[in-house]
């Protein structure tokens, strides 16, 4: 197992980032405190957009949503929507709690690296997905093992 260096916690009331900053083009330390805080401000706004979204489908969705129709196919369809929505408001839960996890990860210094090897995970995979926990190669393994299990 790889050894890693912590990147150390920034405090975001002094770190000014600026606004055309990619992380991509950074230079500087991994995990630089610069970094640190434009993935914080992803996470952030990835959980206040998925809460907001949330709301919304509460107030206008689920709460108008009518399941007695007199007509069993109107009804059957408005029951699958309902289940539909009930679903997919139980995935974003979820990601709100892996998104929780990932701004607890950059406050301890873990935030960047693989769980299973500490190696750094690439920019451009943390980009796509803040809240990864696993490096590409690692996530790859990961999944080739449920596919061969599940296949036993």
């Amino acid at each position: 197992m790889a050894t890693k260096t912590k990147a150390k916690s920034t405090d975001s009331t002094s770190t000014i980032l600026p606004p055309d900053y990619d992380p991509k083009k950074d230079k500087g330390d991994f995990m630089n405190p610069l970094m640190l805080e434009y993935f914080r401000r992803k996470l952030i706004a990835w959980r206040e957009e998925l809460l907001r979204e949330s709301s919304e489908t509460i107030h206008n969705t689920l709460q108008s949503t009518e399941l007695q129709k007199p007509d069993m196919a109107d009804r059957a369809s408005a029951e699958t929507d309902h289940a539909l929505e009930l679903r997919t408001r139980d995935r974003e839960r979820k990601l709100i709690s892996k998104i929780n996890e990932a701004l607890l990860r950059i406050e301890d210094g873990s935030y960047g690296y693989c769980e299973e090897t500490g190696e750094p995970i690439s920019v451009a995979r943390l980009e796509a997905r803040p809240n990864a926990t696993l490096s590409l190669e690692a996530q790859e393994r990961h999944e080739r093992m449920e596919r061969t299990h599940r296949d036993e």
